[in-house]
């Protein structure tokens, strides 16, 4: 369902029946909760944040993909990766993939 390097590759799919007002039923398919994996994992680097840092730079210079921010967010427990970059001079770990 979703490609392999994805956030969501490793959550399962699901489906609800549901009835409209007018009596009709019909299935809805949606993706269950993705909850943010446990901070561990082994640093490959620390990276310090300056003035204009993009998560997806970061990730592209670290990685080797800009997609893989969420690989970042996830590492330092952000739930909302934008704000990882929103102060200079802090601390972001980059870790190792875990798959």
């Amino acid at each position: 369902m979703f490609d392999p390097t994805s956030r969501y590759a490793n959550v399962e799919p699901a489906q609800i029946t549901v009835t409209d007002p007018d009596g009709q039923q019909r299935v809805i398919a949606y993706v269950r909760r993705r909850f943010i994996p446990d901070a561990a994992g082994t640093t490959l680097v620390q990276h310090t944040v300056i003035q204009g840092d993009r998560l997806d730079n970061i990730s592209a210079r670290y990685l080797g993909n800009p997609l893989q921010f969420w690989r970042i967010a996830d590492a330092n427990g952000a739930l909302r990766p934008e704000e990882l970059t929103d102060e200079p001079g802090r601390v972001l770990r980059i870790v190792l993939p875990n798959r």
